[in-house]
């Protein structure tokens, strides 16, 4: 028997992105044309996206079309779908709302922004979404929680950490105001873009969205009534504190050669009334391999060598697989890229990425160097703290920390 409501929760699309260089739009394409088939195979009731729709605030006119080509196409193959798409912090939250009243239309409801009304309040009211099934009864409510920036959350009055209040507070009241409008049988679904405590983070593809420890948040934030927390932000697919209820789907495609290993997946959750009956994990189909010769780096003469003896079936260009060379050098070679190329010569693969590294001499200290990459992945957390220590000589107070986190936090069109 078909349960009362069947869910797919998914996340991280980051629609748009490429890939040191290389365009990924034939790979997004072929995921949603894969995620059309799964709606129609399973019958799905509810489609979740948790945040992260785009890969950045200004998506293309490309990416903006296969988004809306997606959504329609889904409605029209199953005709009783409910569609709900939260901002995340890569997304524009005004951009992604703007067309929300064409969307909602076919029962596509758009949160981006945290409404206010005219003396400043906010409007839990647009932050809730009915779930109803194909006669129209309302089965679940829905809380759309999109990434929270300062300037969205209540103003508390605090010796702790005022932003982290906020939060705790705006998703309380969410939750408050959705237990008004439950009946009994209905069940509360919560959608989040945030990331928790004990979440296992990708450092070269996520973007810091809080600096400090306060992005940690606690899943206390969701409460016993609440059956099922769709989160996004972290792309690693896992349970928040083990718990079946709260969970991150993780992002149907590795965004960096950090999560080359990553079981790339959406969820399937039914519903018993109120109750969770059961979470199934649906496995993404990767479109394009992600490569890396050797595993480990090792010397130029050996990475050569491999490369060589690569064997890769032929393929479209599209759907040749990206590959990360890993070279260990005793000294700088300055035509290290030409080497690497021409062992590749004829080859039906992507050049995305050269790890080099110089090897540690006896003379050296035993910190292991930092590549490029991982150079651009420095805490700015602890810059600016070095910064203010070394002129203060004490560490900044609260207020500024805070201040520095929103600017850092910024939509990037208002950055640029």
């Amino acid at each position: 028997m078909k349960p009362a409501m069947r869910l797919l929760h998914t996340s991280d699309w980051h629609l748009g992105q490429t890939l040191h260089g290389h365009e990924r739009g034939w790979e997004h394409q072929q995921f949603l044309d894969w995620l059309l088939d799964i709606l129609v195979e399973h019958d799905i009731d509810a489609l979740l996206v948790s945040g992260d729709i785009f890969d950045n605030a200004n998506p293309s006119a490309a990416s903006q079309h296969m988004l809306y080509r997606f959504l329609t196409a889904a409605r029209g193959r199953v005709a009783h779908l409910n569609i709900v798409l939260i901002a995340g912090n890569h997304d524009s939250p005004g951009r992604l709302e703007a067309p929300a009243p064409f969307l909602e239309g076919f029962d596509a409801r758009v949160v981006g922004v945290v409404a206010r009304d005219l003396e400043g309040e906010i409007d839990v009211s647009k932050l809730v979404v009915p779930l109803r099934d194909r006669a129209g009864a309302t089965v679940a409510w829905c809380l759309a929680i999109p990434f929270l920036r300062l300037s969205d959350v209540p103003r508390l009055d605090t010796d702790g950490d005022a932003y982290l209040a906020g939060i705790a507070a705006l998703y309380r009241q969410v939750q408050t105001h959705a237990q008004t409008l439950r009946q009994p049988g209905q069940a509360l679904i919560a959608l989040g873009h945030c990331h928790m405590a004990g979440g296992q983070v990708s450092e070269q593809s996520e973007r810091r969205i809080i600096i400090g420890g306060a992005e940690m948040l606690s899943s206390t934030l969701f409460d016993a009534d609440i059956t099922y927390a769709a989160l996004g932000h972290l792309h690693l697919a896992q349970k928040v504190g083990g718990q079946e209820r709260i969970r991150y789907s993780g992002s149907p495609l590795p965004l960096s050669f950090a999560e080359i290993d990553y079981p790339h997946q959406v969820l399937m959750v039914e519903l018993d009334g109120a109750a969770l009956a059961a979470v199934e994990s649906i496995a993404v189909p990767r479109a394009v391999p992600l490569l890396r010769v050797p595993k480990i780096a090792a010397p130029l003469a050996e990475v050569e060598a491999a490369l060589a003896a690569l064997e890769i079936e032929a393929v479209d260009v599209a759907a040749q697989p990206y590959l990360e060379v890993r070279v260990l050098l005793e000294q700088p070679e300055p035509g290290l890229r030409a080497r690497i190329e021409a062992a590749l010569a004829g080859k039906p693969v992507r050049l995305a990425r050269i790890d080099a590294r110089l090897a540690k001499r006896d003379n050296m200290a035993s910190v292991a160097p930092l590549s490029l990459d991982e150079l651009g992945q420095l805490d700015p957390l602890a810059i600016f703290n070095n910064a203010y220590a070394a002129k203060y000589d004490t560490d900044p107070p609260a207020d500024l920390l805070a201040a520095f986190n929103e600017i850092l936090n910024l939509p990037d069109e208002v950055q640029a």
